[in-house]
């Protein structure tokens, strides 16, 4: 059955990466790092100078990222899984990968984190991270640092740390 599902996955993710013409790599690779960490620490600090409910919302935002980028990191050491350019015969990532593990993907949980402890902060807030989270996460898929699966897991793991930060910051 786990052989099946790999399998399927591996499929999923051939499909997803075929499609690269030069304008989707560049808006890929745009997303992908507007969810790198110096992107949350900038958004994070910004939302804290303008205090208020707007501090509130990036000490949340803090959190969310930082729960769910050590649950994730210990889980790909936990699980090491190997990233689609060592696992996929002859194929090349279209972006520089941050480690070896692929399971789960580090952006997607931060990216869900962070929306789920951003939801409620405002009517517009919550549905847009929402929707950012789930571009960054296929520009993970896209781009060839991550199978689907990992970045299921890892939105899946990021929901739970969002609660959780939205649990501690009181919202």
């Amino acid at each position: 059955m786990i052989a099946r599902v790999l399998l399927l996955d591996e499929v999923l993710f051939r499909r997803i990466g075929a499609f690269r013409p030069a304008w989707m790599v560049r808006a890929m690779r745009a997303l992908t790092h507007l969810g790198d960490a110096p992107s949350w620490i900038c958004i994070g600090l910004f939302l804290l100078a303008c205090g208020g409910n707007a501090a509130h919302a990036g000490l949340s935002l803090g959190a969310a990222a930082l729960l769910a980028t050590a649950s994730s990191q210990a889980l790909k050491r936990a699980c090491c899984r190997p990233r689609p350019s060592t696992a996929v015969q002859g194929f090349v990532a279209l972006v520089d990968n941050p480690d070896a593990f692929s399971f789960p993907s580090g952006h997607a949980a931060a990216a869900f984190a962070v929306a789920i402890a951003l939801a409620g902060q405002g009517s517009t807030l919550g549905p847009l991270a929402l929707g950012l989270a789930a571009a960054i996460a296929v520009s993970r898929v896209y781009l060839g640092a991550h199978f689907p699966l990992d970045v299921i897991a890892g939105g899946i793991l990021g929901c739970g740390c969002g609660a959780l930060a939205r649990l501690l910051a009181g919202a």
